[in-house]
């Protein structure tokens, strides 16, 4: 079952209003350094370790803000700096930061200490479900509480508030960008075209280097032969519900013997915040859990991915920088597009024919395994979608994000040229 939803998430943050006030009072009186601070929801990676690595470079001071102890491991493994995002001490290095570089919210850093900061939101995937302001979900309260509505609209305005201390939020592209501005309620002077940096690691070095990186991370499940295919299924979040496409015991059989007969591998990335039981009822070395323990951040895992099975994933637009194909599972768009929405129609993404169960799924992995013509159509397919969202896929997002960050009145680091 999944571990949040939005309702239980909004009600804490209800409970929380007197300590983000003593918090703000607190950041009126402490005065900004010079230090940038990170965190990313999911974990050591994604657009912020691609940030701290340019800001590193860069020559400024910089820490991370973990939030367990194997964040902690995992940063120090990679010789992060770090200190505990929780906490007093986390609060004092957040209230005492000049750049708050975040990637799912101001929760990242320490959420109490953020008032008046440079806040970088480099945000965690282009969004095809509604996000933010533009999604109902937002400002959800648990049923039956009591004032629903008088506290679903204090939970906008805090929202909204919020996302006011954005200074800068990249964008993909001029398409991406537009969603994210009506999500966040920001004006196209914070919202920069600049490309995402947590997609750099897709175009960075060789194919053949991206390549043996992404299967040195994949082998944390199991071995992985070079002549085996690799298949990827990464559902969305439900938002506390199960996944409607969670197979049934007669469809694995089917899976499985479809990965047998293509000798491939499936790895199954399920929402960190939504983990279900995706495993077949028995045990098979072809069917891999690939969780948010095992790997954080599984965008570099994904050039050694064949295909893609997926539902709302802004990862079906990541993987076209890689022109990978992308099957399209979603059995429940109707409710989905009531309760969340979509930015545009979902067939203009995953085509008229996407599959509705797992039935279907199967067939259309079946065909692009095995027809050459088939693979070569979806991999063009997908390589046109990415085109359409991603604006640059020359590895330096990162660079001009930073750029961005300095041209809004952020000094080089004392010392630099």
């Amino acid at each position: 079952m999944a571990s949040f939803s939005f309702g239980t998430g909004n009600a804490a943050k209800l409970l929380r209003l007197p300590l983000y006030a003593a918090g703000r009072i607190g950041t009126l009186i402490v005065p900004r350094g010079d230090t940038w601070v990170f965190g990313c929801g999911a974990g050591i990676g994604d657009g912020a370790l691609a940030m701290y690595r340019e800001a590193s470079d860069a020559g400024h001071r910089t820490l991370w803000l973990v939030g367990s102890d194997r964040e902690q491991a995992d940063a120090q493994a990679l010789g992060i700096r770090t200190r505990r995002r929780d906490g007093l001490r986390g609060w004092w290095a957040t209230a005492r930061a000049r750049v708050l570089v975040v990637t799912h919210g101001l929760g990242d850093v320490n959420r109490y200490g953020s008032s008046d900061g440079f806040v970088v939101q480099l945000w965690h995937g282009i969004p095809l479900k509604r996000i933010g302001l533009d999604s109902p979900v937002t400002a959800q309260v648990p049923r039956g509480l009591p004032g629903a509505g008088i506290l679903r609209r204090l939970l906008t305005a805090l929202y909204r508030g919020a996302a006011q201390r954005i200074r800068v939020l990249p964008a993909a592209s001029h398409r991406s960008r537009g969603r994210l501005e009506s999500a966040f309620g920001l004006g196209d002077d914070r919202v920069v075209v600049t490309g995402e940096p947590r997609v750099d690691v897709l175009s960075t070095g060789t194919a053949e280097q991206r390549v043996a990186r992404a299967t040195t991370l994949l082998t944390r499940t199991g071995p992985l032969l070079s002549d085996q295919s690799a298949l990827l299924y990464a559902p969305t979040w439900r938002d506390g519900a199960v996944d409607p496409a969670v197979p049934t015991a007669e469809q694995w059989v089917r899976i499985v013997r479809l990965l047998e007969q293509h000798d491939a591998v499936l790895f199954i990335r399920s929402h960190p915040l939504g983990e279900g039981a995706y495993a077949p009822p028995w045990s098979s070395g072809r069917v891999r859990m690939l969780n948010a323990e095992l790997l954080p951040d599984a965008t570099p895992a994904l050039p050694r991915i064949d295909v893609l099975i997926t539902d709302y994933s802004s990862m079906a637009y990541d993987v076209g920088l890689l022109a990978m194909p992308v099957v399209y599972l979603a059995p429940d768009v109707a409710e989905y597009g009531r309760e969340r929405g979509f930015y545009g129609r979902y067939e203009d993404v995953a085509g008229a024919d996407y599959a509705h169960d797992w039935e279907a799924a199967i067939d259309r992995i079946d065909e692009v395994l095995g027809d050459q013509g088939a693979y070569a159509a979806a991999s063009d397919r997908s390589a046109a979608l990415s085109a359409h969202m991603h604006a640059f896929r020359d590895g330096r997002n990162a660079r001009r994000v930073y750029q961005a960050i300095r041209a809004r009145g952020i000094p080089a680091p004392k010392g630099a040229r």
